[in-house]
């Protein structure tokens, strides 16, 4: 089993929202599938118990540079996120512990 599956998890106002009802989002590979995501979550933090993994893809958006030469077109990075809900009797992850 590769450990590089969950790259970081991803802490904004939204998303720490989602975290109240159980929700914890996770920035994932691009290859991984949910039955991937799922064990390394429960390896990362044996102690919860998950009831369903949701994944997205994040298209990257395109951007444009000015330069002396004229303008410079390219693309921001595309990214997976998966979405946990935790069981309501699961015990929470805490993302801070390791800060």
């Amino acid at each position: 089993m590769r450990n590089d599956i969950l790259i970081q998890p991803l802490v904004t106002e939204k998303l720490t929202r989602l975290m109240e009802g159980n929700q914890y989002t996770f920035e994932v590979r691009l290859d991984a599938n949910k039955v991937e995501i799922r064990k390394a979550v429960q390896e990362r933090y044996p102690s919860v118990s998950i009831k369903k993994v949701r994944t997205c893809i994040v298209r990257g958006k395109k951007r444009n540079q000015r330069t002396r030469r004229g303008v410079v077109q390219g693309r921001t990075a595309q990214r997976k996120r998966a979405i946990i809900t935790l069981h309501p009797d699961s015990e929470p992850i805490d993302f801070f512990e390791q800060v």
